[in-house]
């Protein structure tokens, strides 16, 4: 099952320094979880500063899914502040995109 994520950090004068506290953190779990994300990046402002995060991701089940979320360190670190979590197809043209694309779930 994909899920797509977007997620806006704090606006407040301490996000950007949050953010930098825990980003290796985050790129390491993201890294280690490599089969479940299918594409990401940070969401930059017109100054090209980071403010937040696009995911796509690809896990068994919502229950999978919420372990890995609920545990990353942009969530524990308070960086993430306004996050869209919504279930997610990619579309069959993309489909060689992903990651171990034959467990993907697609509609064709």
């Amino acid at each position: 099952m994909e899920f797509a994520v977007i997620a806006y950090d704090g606006t407040d004068e301490g996000a950007m320094e949050r953010r930098m506290a825990v980003r290796e953190a985050h790129l390491k779990v993201v890294a280690s979880l490599r089969e479940h994300m299918i594409h990401g990046g940070a969401i930059l402002n017109d100054e090209g500063q980071m403010i937040g995060s696009i995911m796509i991701t690809q896990f068994p089940d919502r229950a999978a899914f919420d372990e890995w979320f609920n545990n990353d360190p942009y969530i524990t670190g308070n960086v993430w502040q306004d996050v869209k979590v919504v279930p997610f197809r990619t579309a069959p043209s993309f489909v060689g995109n992903i990651p171990q694309a034959s467990s993907a779930t697609v509609m064709k």
